[in-house]
């Protein structure tokens, strides 16, 4: 993806980020996971705030979380009833977030926590998103391909020029990302989401990493007419969305 242009609008100050983190049986390795983000952090000089959604999970990934809530006050946690899928989950997630950058990741330990200061880096520079790449994907070859033939359909008919828009790792403006419209489906077109409000978005390259425990959430194939669909209405959104500018109000007054 071709970078858009630093934003020339004065960054606000950055004080605190909020990780947003869907989990859905992923109990052995969340205590991984939490130690390398950790590492990462104490590094940083930033307030920050760790939000899991558990999303249903049927394992102990809940009181695995509750654990290191207790060991840790950086920890929060929200758990869904039932399973809704990571579209709820980060909306859920944003809706909680208080910092002025959300951070979104997998849960699977296949996102690395130590490209985070290099994507941080990039959004200072005026960008209001940054999205990772997996230049060097660490999945089966079935997978990969599935991967690359999605995501240059979904580059077609959604007119972008996104390399890896299925990279859960992502850095957003925070008042931005908490008034996106959000549907089932809807996470995998956050950066087109982003732009239609006028975001600029850069794309930085990322380590990605093999499972470390449990098994993938989705079949190579069985989602591909779900997201074809989702990808039309976002062409949909797209074409009839709009952007208004007012010249003057009597509210200004």
């Amino acid at each position: 993806m071709t970078p858009s242009s630093p934003s020339n609008c004065p960054l606000k100050e950055v004080k605190k980020l909020s990780f947003v983190l869907p989990v859905f049986n992923e109990e052995n390795n969340l205590p991984l996971l939490f130690e390398q983000i950790m590492a990462v952090m104490q590094n940083l000089p930033y307030e920050w705030e760790l939000i899991f959604v558990d999303d249903g999970s049927t394992d102990n990934s809940l009181e695995c979380i509750k654990k290191l809530g207790n060991a840790c006050s950086n920890i929060h946690f929200i758990s869904f009833l039932n399973n809704c899928g990571q579209s709820a989950a980060f909306t859920a997630g944003f809706d909680y977030a208080s910092g002025e950058i959300i951070i979104t990741m997998d849960s699977d330990l296949q996102n690395d926590p130590a490209d985070i200061p290099k994507m941080i880096e990039e959004y200072l520079k005026g960008y209001d998103m940054v999205i990772g790449w997996r230049a060097k994907r660490q999945d089966t070859f079935a997978k990969r391909l599935a991967s690359r033939l999605a995501n240059k359909i979904r580059n077609a008919i959604s007119q972008e020029t996104v390399k890896d828009t299925g990279c859960s790792l992502k850095l957003m403006r925070s008042e931005m990302a908490k008034k996106l419209p959000m549907f089932t489906g809807m996470h995998r077109f956050l950066p087109t989401l982003m732009k239609m409000q006028g975001a600029k978005v850069a794309e930085v390259k990322v380590n990605h990493r093999h499972r470390h425990s449990g098994t993938s959430k989705y079949s190579t194939w069985g989602r591909a007419k779900t997201a074809f669909f989702d990808l039309l209405a976002v062409r949909w959104m797209k074409k009839r969305h709009f952007n208004y500018k007012v010249k003057e109000s009597s509210f200004d007054n």
